[in-house]
């Protein structure tokens, strides 16, 4: 079984290859998700945010009101951090449990993707790769292509000025798939990638 990191900048094209290579076979794990799972209501881990940032972030039920929080947490370099310090453990932690239990399984799978939203913050995490894969587009047509899809520009900018630069991404990555051509491209670089990781 082995493990791909997908990480790219918004609106790179990042999902559409990851959704492509489920299609194929491929499980994938979106570190997004796990990050909302870790912090469901009743776990451990919303009580040391609630410890950290405030009570009220925290409903009657126990769910978190994630949107508050990351008003207060990324509000300031120190209260990123300290989100950090909480979080990101957690998110290893069941990304591990996650991964060993598919390469347990009785049918596990050939290919375990995981989309990766920050890769600066995954530090040591990315050891747990066989590869990190970056999909590849600059930051003018990814622009391009967000506001062409509904997004606000302004809303784009705010995104990807906290991402890394392009040229950050490739550095992280062992493998870099360009999607400034079309779909049809696109789904060459997808086949060329499925089989370079078959042979490695």
């Amino acid at each position: 079984m082995k493990v791909i990191f997908l990480i790219g900048g918004i609106a790179s094209g990042k999902s559409s290859v990851a959704r492509e290579l489920e299609r194929r076979g491929a499980v994938r794990i979106d570190l997004d998700q796990v990050s909302r799972d870790v912090l469901a209501p009743g776990s451990s881990l919303v009580g040391r945010i609630a410890d950290a940032f405030g009570p009220d972030l925290v409903d009657a039920k126990g769910t978190l009101n994630r949107r508050l929080l990351a008003q207060r947490a990324f509000a300031s370099a120190q209260g990123t951090k300290r989100l950090e310090a909480i979080e990101l453990p957690a998110i290893r932690d069941e990304l591990v449990v996650r991964l060993n239990a598919l390469k347990k399984s009785a049918d596990a799978p050939n290919l375990v993707v995981v989309e990766v939203p920050l890769p600066d913050r995954m530090g040591e995490m990315l050891g747990l790769a066989d590869a990190v894969v970056c999909v590849s587009c600059p930051r003018d047509l990814r622009r391009e292509r967000a506001i062409g899809r509904g997004m606000d520009p302004a809303d784009f900018d705010r995104r990807a000025d906290r991402q890394l630069t392009d040229a950050q991404m490739t550095e992280l990555a062992d493998i870099v798939i360009d999607n400034t051509g079309d779909e049809i491209a696109l789904q060459e670089r997808i086949s060329g990638l499925v089989r370079r990781l078959a042979s490695a």
